[in-house]
């Protein structure tokens, strides 16, 4: 416990322990209600979160070299999925490039950040170019690849931001927890209240309702984390809410249209109840380098 308050510091380790708390009393209440369906969707979903909560905290424990470790774990995470999609006969043709480019994007984003991140916005705009003429598989992989790449290789670049070591911590908390129970909310407020939906071609599931129960839950989460760990004031906090709340949605919504070309409905099984990495990665591909860029542009009127 010692050396984790020296890692984390107080508030951290006091918001991240009633995370835990409310992550076991979800797993409580939900076992209590659903007895009779131990394989219940609901359920499998909420016992994954003990999985993802360790790695998030690992992660957070190693600070500052927990961050490119998780980027490097998602990069390869996703390579394993997205490989199998390739054309028949082009996997390896895919996956050896694909992983030369991801090493080097992450070897390289602390040493050229701003080179790095404009080639592959470059990349990214032209393979879409490509894509909308081709409808190519191949290239609708690649598309999903350079974005990931672009996205995580912002999670390493929380450490270079002009703020002391302890608020670039707390930002990298902030950022994952936002992220994450966004989901959660947008998921429930959709189950519970969801009665018109968005993109009905694309994502059955995604609804206004459940669309604004995220916002809503993201504000109150916003306002509650970011005051306690003294990160920003309450105006910026809640509009950054709102846009990180928008951005996780479109990030899901634009993974949801791949999955529409690929044909299935979630990238694999690596996650029982919420599919591959790339399935729990979509939010997070929008708001990493959104966060990174409201803190650079807001960053001499932070709190």
């Amino acid at each position: 416990m010692q050396v984790m308050l020296s890692l984390l510091g107080t508030e951290i380790l006091t918001a991240l322990g009633m995370l835990y708390l409310m992550l076991g009393m979800a797993s409580l209440g939900v076992g209590l209600s659903l007895r009779a369906r131990p394989q219940s969707q609901l359920r499998l979903q909420v016992n994954a979160w003990w999985w993802i909560f360790p790695v998030v905290t690992v992660s957070l424990l190693l600070h500052p070299a927990g961050a490119p470790l998780l980027a490097l774990i998602i990069v390869a995470l996703a390579l394993r999925e997205l490989a199998p999609f390739a054309s028949t006969g082009r996997a390896r043709r895919f996956a050896w490039p694909a992983a030369a480019l991801g090493a080097a994007t992450l070897a390289l984003i602390s040493v050229k950040p701003l080179a790095v991140s404009l080639l592959l916005a470059l990349a990214i705009f032209t393979t879409l170019v490509y894509f909308l003429k081709s409808r190519s598989r191949d290239a609708l992989l690649w598309l999903l690849w350079l974005i990931l790449c672009f996205s995580v290789s912002f999670l390493p670049r929380y450490e270079a931001l002009p703020l002391a070591s302890h608020q670039r911590l707390a930002w990298l908390f902030y950022l994952y927890v936002l992220t994450s129970l966004n989901d959660v909310a947008q998921f429930i407020s959709g189950t519970l209240f969801g009665r018109h939906r968005i993109a009905p071609g694309i994502s059955p599931n995604k609804t206004w309702q459940g669309l604004l129960g995220g916002v809503a839950a993201s504000v109150l989460l916003s306002l509650a984390l970011g005051r306690y760990l003294h990160l920003a004031d309450a105006g910026q906090l809640a509009a950054f809410a709102v846009l990180l709340s928008l951005g996780g949605f479109c990030g899901d919504l634009m993974f949801s249209a791949a999955k529409r070309v690929l044909g299935v409905k979630d990238f694999s099984q690596l996650i029982p109840g919420h599919g591959g990495i790339l399935d729990r990665v979509d939010s997070l591909v929008v708001t990493a380098p959104l966060l990174y860029c409201l803190i650079i542009t807001y960053q001499g009127k932070l709190a």
